[in-house]
């Protein structure tokens, strides 16, 4: 009996074992999705005459990897100790020396794009991503709706077997789809990923973020008081559900998408990190550039005779600086800092517990650090408020001096100036959104895989783009690139794999890649790059048009690494030639039409709520209708409008908010505090606040706040009145109002999710009685 039961489950164990690796060496993966296994037994009349034969999902190819890409947001070059920089990043330097380097990494210089590249294989353009939703027109590469025939490495990745997930931050669902009205298929969950966690915008606050759970809003489980922070948070997720999957199913390998705000502003962090780095960068920024070029030069991470490009006349010099300049923006860089050390503490919690899974040596990990070039959007001067700088409005030195105790923590969005977004990009020229030059574009890479990579202190040098990552994993899991996904035909992947770069030095990559992003252009072609830079990131108010008068640069980066030496002047014939190139891949990958608008394109009216009543001037909405991203909400800006809400209250015992748009940056907010209705308009931290003199009586009330908009403009004042069943209860007068975002946070009834529009409670400060209506009529 025993020789039998042996028998039985060796040949058990064989059956589970090879006929996986031959079904995958025989099954066609050039359509998705794959059809269950062939039914193999019998039917009959009954089942005494039938034999079963269960039919299996598809699973994955023998040996495939484990797959993780780490993507870190608004990094410059040379802010990490792993490439130089005066940020310690010891579990990024870590990994570094278990894996390999990579110096000639290019996103396209701004989040959104990047990520649509990243995700798809394809060019930006060509994801309908040229730029951000934020900021999208009415043209299909500019529209950021991805279409379904740009499938995501999630969606042929769960085709084939694997278990896929997404943490963090997604830039790439425009806003008006991501209410409850769907449509969910450009959601992570309908873009391939069977599981996501974060948020849907282009940054979040790291103590109040906007979270959604698959498609489902949720609010954090703890207050910043108790210890919040979402960087925390999405990594304990991560880690948990890594573990409980490879507890359950050991031979499926995963996929993570894991993209933390880190470090987009707004920086947010404790004391206790930022403190660290009380005085280390007083020696400014023109100092820092030279020791990070130094330092860069003796690790090796670039080439002898690189030159270190020199300060720009837009960053002043260190010297030329006020006391009080320098005390801003060093306690602002010192706040980065201190953020961008407890990000690699937390990733490296991550990396550890990668470390503990029983395939940790069959487990690529990809990490990629920054979607784009150090960010300059904090202005000359730096701000405690981001959005406001978004909106075109800097902050004055004098203001921030006022509030800088408050750095870092939750009333504040904090951002560093331009002259240190500069440093940060050592040793290259411009920053974030500058597509045309390295500073914007070129981002350090990391990657280990123990199984096949062995560690080697040079850094790889070959030429690699975003849209190169979905072949190489491809090719790592040995998946093909479907021809059709869901029936429908795939745009050929405009990138190619650089796995042979994981065992040879000497790999070079790509022969030509355009950059375009805000009308600043380049193309690189065999090792010569020529660009024009046309736009300016912290002035999103200037749009300089005349696209034929920017000037071309021309540099050969076979000789001069860091673009120091333009050699426009001295070979124009190989200028027009790059030029024309530039003109061929703008056709090819719909790069047209240029649009150089900035904070006039924020300001145009973005597609309603699909199945919403177009043009609608009426809104009518229930308690529970929460996280409504503002191009879904009522157009409250630039506009008149008047507020009415039907309610029940219980008298000086009622409270709770009635209707909440935007937070700490900017918003408004009509709510019951000890029984009596407020309305307060946050204009970038500066409020006007209306207050009933007495508390509502018990029963039920109408309470109305009519908002006349005095016109003439965008951003112009307004007149408000609060009135309570007819009768006013209160006026103001605003000499200003938001013109165009009020930034990362949604639009709610009932409560106030995410972050407060006040400090006068705390969110998301229910309404603690009954809401039957809220209706809003744009006048």
């Amino acid at each position: 009996m025993l020789r039998y039961f042996l028998l039985f489950w060796q040949t058990a164990f064989l059956v589970a074992v090879l006929l996986p690796i031959g079904n995958a060496q025989e099954l066609d993966r050039s359509a998705l999705p794959i059809p269950l296994s062939p039914f193999e037994g019998e039917i009959g009349e009954t089942y005494k005459e039938s034999t079963p034969d269960w039919q299996s999902p598809v699973s994955a190819p023998a040996d495939a990897p484990n797959v993780i890409i780490i993507l870190l947001d608004d990094v410059g070059f040379g802010q990490t100790s792993t490439f130089g920089g005066l940020i310690p990043t010891p579990n990024l330097d870590q990994l570094a020396g278990e894996g390999l380097r990579y110096n000639r990494f290019h996103t396209t210089a701004i989040c959104g794009p990047s990520r649509a590249a990243l995700l798809t294989g394809r060019n930006h353009h060509d994801t309908g991503n040229g730029f951000l939703m934020e900021w999208a027109t009415g043209y299909p590469n500019y529209s950021t709706m991805i279409q379904p025939d740009t499938a995501t490495i999630g969606r042929i990745l769960k085709g084939n077997g694997y278990a896929t997930w997404w943490y963090g931050k997604n830039h790439n669902t425009p806003d008006w789809e991501t209410t409850v009205a769907g449509p969910f298929d450009r959601w992570p969950t309908g873009m391939g990923f069977e599981y996501f966690y974060g948020f849907n915008a282009g940054e979040t606050h790291q103590f109040y973020p906007v979270l959604f759970e698959n498609t489902v809003p949720v609010e954090p489980t703890k207050t910043p008081e108790e210890g919040y922070h979402f960087t925390t948070d999405m990594v304990d997720r991560a880690i948990a559900r890594m573990q409980f999957s490879k507890s359950v199913a050991p031979e499926k390998p995963f996929f993570m998408y894991f993209a933390p705000g880190a470090m987009h502003a707004p920086h947010h962090v404790t004391a206790e990190w930022r403190d660290r780095f009380k005085g280390k960068f007083d020696m400014g920024w023109e100092k820092y550039r030279e020791i990070v070029f130094q330092n860069q030069l003796d690790m090796g991470i670039i080439p002898p005779g690189t030159k270190l490009t020199p300060r720009p006349d837009w960053v002043p010099a260190w010297d030329s600086l006020s006391d009080d300049q320098k005390q801003v923006y060093t306690a602002l860089f010192e706040n980065f800092a201190g953020y961008f050390a407890h990000t690699d503490h937390e990733v490296g919690r991550l990396l550890d517990a990668v470390k503990e899974l029983p395939d940790a040596d069959n487990t690529l990990i990809m990490y990629i650090v920054g979607d784009n070039g150090a960010s300059s959007e904090g202005g000359p001067d730096g701000t405690l408020n981001e959005i406001a700088n978004l909106n075109g409005l800097n902050q004055s030195i004098d203001d921030i001096l006022k509030n800088l105790d408050k750095l870092g923590g939750p009333e504040t969005e904090p951002h560093y100036p331009v002259g240190w977004a500069w440093a940060g990009n050592t040793p290259f020229q411009w920053v974030k959104q500058v597509a045309s030059h390295l500073g914007g574009s070129r981002n350090p890479m990391v990657i280990s895989w123990p199984a096949k990579i062995q560690h080697d202190a040079q850094p790889r040098d070959a030429f690699l783009h975003l849209i190169d990552v979905v072949p190489t994993i491809l090719e790592a899991a040995s998946v093909p690139m479907p021809e059709t996904v869901d029936g429908v035909s795939q745009k050929p992947l405009a990138g190619k794999s650089f796995l042979a770069s994981f065992t040879h030095s000497n790999f070079q990559g790509r022969s030509e890649q355009y950059f375009e992003i805000l009308s600043n252009r380049s193309i690189y072609s065999d090792g010569w790059k020529a660009n024009a830079q046309h736009t300016i990131p912290w002035r999103q108010d200037l749009a300089p048009g005349n696209w034929d008068e920017d000037r071309w640069e021309l540099y050969n980066l076979t000789e001069d690494f860091s673009e120091a030496n333009d050699l426009a002047s001295q070979n124009p014939t190989k200028l027009s030639e790059m030029k024309e190139k530039f003109d061929r891949a703008a056709d090819e990958y719909h790069v047209h039409p240029l649009d150089d608008r900035g904070a006039a394109r924020l300001a145009i009216p973005k597609p309603s709520v699909p199945g919403a009543v177009k043009n609608s001037k009426r809104f009518v909405y229930h308690s529970g209708a929460i996280r409504i991203a503002e191009p879904a909400a009522p157009p409250m800006k630039n506009n008149s409008w008047t507020l009415t809400a039907d309610i029940s209250s219980q008298g000086e015992q009622t409270e709770g908010v009635i209707m909440g748009f935007g937070g700490v940056a900017a918003g408004i907010v009509l709510y019951v505090k000890d029984g009596k209705p407020v309305f307060d308009y946050n204009y970038f931290d500066h409020h006007t606040k209306i207050e009933a003199d007495t508390p509502l009586a018990s029963g039920e009330h109408t309470i109305v706040v009519d908002f006349i908009y005095e016109g003439g403009g965008v951003g112009k004042g307004a007149d408000v009145t609060l009135k309570v069943d007819g009768e006013t209860v209160g006026q103001g007068t605003m000499d200003a109002t938001v013109a165009g975002r009020f930034g990362i946070d949604t639009f709610g009834i009932g409560e106030d999710s995410g972050q407060p529009v006040t400090n006068d409670y705390q969110a998301p400060f229910k309404f603690n009685d009954k809401i039957k209506t809220v209706t809003i009529e744009i006048n």
